[in-house]
């Protein structure tokens, strides 16, 4: 983990087995697209909108709406920070810094401009996970 990075090849082998062994142990794939739908469902009924009423967070039984909170795959998503947090420390990578250089080379430093091409990025990603189930 003090590594500047990972092989692809070995990150990907690895990431393999723990899928597997999460079927296998917990009978369950991780992932964090529902976790999203999840937290979004729970945010709107802390600004008082009722999401009882609205289909998508009432399908399959309330799978998507923020009754089922908090649950294992909303500890993965915290999980995941924390990991990245500590393997970013301890590479000596980490660096506190309001726009990434990847991002500042890229979109300027308008904010607005960054901040609306991470917006619908994140639409489109989320958008195809979600048709994807998940």
């Amino acid at each position: 983990m003090t590594k500047k990075s990972w092989s692809p090849y070995l990150a990907g082998a690895a990431t393999g087995i723990l899928i597997i062994l999460s079927v296998w142990i917990a009978g369950k794939f991780f992932g964090t697209s529902t976790t999203f739908a999840r937290v979004a469902a729970l945010f709107e009924g802390g600004l008082g909108i009722d999401t009882a009423t609205n289909a998508y967070f009432t399908a399959k039984g309330g799978k998507y709406g923020a009754g089922v909170l908090p649950d294992w795959q909303l500890l993965f998503v915290g999980g995941i920070f924390i990991g990245a947090l500590i393997s970013s420390r301890l590479s000596g990578e980490f660096k506190f810094q309001t726009v990434p250089d990847m991002w500042s080379r890229q979109f300027g430093t308008n904010p607005v401009k960054r901040g609306l091409a991470a917006f619908f990025g994140g639409v489109i990603a989320l958008f195809g996970a979600r048709l994807a189930g998940g």
